[in-house]
């Protein structure tokens, strides 16, 4: 991770513990993270509003003036629609994926959740997926957030990471593993 990322993620993560101690404060947090959700799936569907949110050519009055109106045609919470005009006037609507994402990394921390990475080469079905929730829950002593990427590279498999540990029951990784294995075979 490059200082500028290390820098980024860190200022998120200020706006987004900043967010969830004024939510906490008014009793709304629950329905502000409910607001970010929103607020990502948007970015996530409208290339203009991801235009808006990260041109740097866009002036500080025309993107609060746009994310002011996005929040009441949502019916965002007042404090949500406040904090995304903060955003606006101090030039950070670049960063709000990263808020956003830091606001569920901190939503969890505070309820005591512990969230999984896990990479799988196909998509999980639901009762896969509750089966694997409820294994890390028990392993880890903690409700446990999923958070699933599928990587094709993987073959078969999946990578989990929680914290700092990680267990790869990747197929690429245990063909990896064979390889390496024959390789040193074969040098003795």
């Amino acid at each position: 991770m490059t200082a500028v990322s290390t820098q980024s993620g860190l200022v998120a993560s200020r706006y987004a513990a900043a967010l969830m101690d004024m939510a906490q404060k008014d009793g709304v947090d629950a329905r502000v993270e409910r607001d970010l959700e929103d607020l990502a799936a948007m970015l996530a569907s409208s290339p203009d509003l991801r235009l808006l949110a990260t041109n740097p050519l866009s002036s500080r009055d025309s993107q609060k003036t746009a994310v002011t109106a996005l929040a009441e045609k949502a019916k965002f919470q007042k404090l949500t629609a406040n904090f995304l005009g903060v955003l606006a006037a101090n030039r950070r609507l670049a960063m709000l994926d990263s808020v956003i994402k830091a606001f569920r990394v901190e939503a969890a921390r505070r309820r005591g959740e512990r969230t999984a990475k896990v990479q799988t080469a196909y998509a999980l079905t639901p009762e896969q997926t509750k089966a694997l929730q409820e294994q890390l829950g028990k392993a880890m002593g903690s409700h446990v957030t999923l958070d699933v990427e599928i990587n094709r590279d993987l073959l078969g498999g999946m990578v989990v990471t929680v914290g700092s540990k990680q267990i790869d029951s990747s197929v690429r990784s245990k063909l990896d593993r064979l390889k390496r294995a024959m390789g040193a075979g074969k040098a003795a």
